[in-house]
Parts: structure tokens; sequence; C-alpha cells
């Protein structure tokens, strides 16, 4: 693959379309060799490929760098998990499983309060249900818990201070990831490699279109 024609769209994409669950590059490789490039363009050639290749190496070392960052402040994580949260529920499928979920677990305790958990019936217009569909999460508009866990998240990232510790973790991180992108000196390996994931997308498309 010529590097040098793709654009950072295609490279986005190719990367949400690979297998991440590929294990990492050995340390090894990962820290074998380095070069200046000569170059504007090879050095935006050997970025891409190197970003391509060693994509779960940077993925795992900027998730690393972060859990340092969330270390020195306790209670970021936390304030993280409710921001996480707070975001999840925005979706209808999480929602209505987190919902669900919870609703189950307090039934076993208390039949009455989880009866006051359920969601109101759906209006119904002209003999069918209204299309507009409120999500209600145990109960409640979806609303009031995105509104509660995300101040609570908010809260925590004032008192804590983290954020400001997390945004430099992630600055490390992605600075790392370019340094290294862009002096690692492409192998043959990496090619060959590339070359080979190509074939497999072909052969499916193939196999896709011939059933």
């Amino acid at each position: 693959m010529d590097w040098g024609n793709v654009t950072a769209e295609d490279l986005v994409d190719a990367l949400r379309e690979v297998d991440w669950s590929s294990p990492p590059r050995p340390l090894s490789e990962f820290f074998s060799r380095f070069t200046v490039p000569r170059s504007s363009s090879k050095w935006d050639s050997r970025f891409k490929c190197n970003l391509y290749y060693y994509r779960t190496n940077y993925f795992l070392l900027i998730v690393s760098v972060l859990i340092l960052g969330f270390l020195r402040r306790p209670l970021a994580i936390v304030a993280a998990l409710l921001t996480a949260l707070s975001i999840a529920f925005l979706n209808d499928s999480f929602a209505g499983t987190f919902s669900e979920r919870v609703t189950r677990t307090v039934r076993q305790f208390s039949p009455h309060l989880a009866a006051k958990m359920r969601p109101p019936l759906t209006p119904v217009i002209r003999g069918r249900p209204s299309s507009k569909r409120a999500i209600y999460i145990c109960g409640r508009p979806r609303w009031v818990f995105v509104l509660i866990f995300s101040s609570a998240s908010f809260i925590l990232w004032f008192v804590s201070a983290g954020l400001l510790t997390v945004l430099w973790a992630l600055a490390f991180g992605l600075l790392a990831t370019i340094l290294h992108a862009s002096f690692r000196t492409p192998n043959l390996k990496a090619r060959l490699n590339t070359f080979r994931e190509e074939f497999r997308a072909v052969c499916a498309i193939i196999v896709s279109y011939r059933l």
C-alpha cells in the first residue's frame, strides 16, 4: 500500500474496521529502530503506516498513561465512571438494559419498590402506541439520571482537580504516540502485514458477493 496516497479519513475508517483484539507487537520490535524521515512525504507515509500497524501498542500506551494519571487522583476514577455512565445513558439500548437489570435486582429484595420502578404506560393514539416514546430509567425520565450523574461527575472533577491531570496524561500519551510513529522506521513485516490484511478484506468482499 502506498501510504502517501491514504487520506486521514481513509485511515480512520480502516482503524474502525480492523480487529482490535489482535495482540500488541513485541517490545523488541516496537523499540527496535528509529530514523529521521528524509522528507515530509516520507514522514506522512511512515506515520500512517506505523499508526495502523502498531495501533494496539499505541492504544495500550495511552491507556497506561491515563491509568497512572488516575492513580494520582483516586476521586478522578469515580468522576470518570460517572461521566461515562451519563454519556452511556443517552443510548436507548443501554438505558433500557440498565433499567431492566436494576429493577430485576431490586425485585429480589422488595417487589413493592420494583413495581414503582416500572416505566409509565405508553400513550396510545388512534389505537397505536405513540411514536415519540420517552425513555425511562427505573421509573424516572432519562434526563433525570443524566443530570444527576453528570452533575456529580462535574463536582468530583472539580474537587479532585483531576481533570487537568487527565488532560496532561492524555496529551503525554498522544505526544509519545506521534513521536514514535514519526521516527519508527517501518519494517518489511509491517508492509507484509498490511498486504495480508488487504488480501483478507478483498477475499471477504468476493465471498459476500458470491453468497
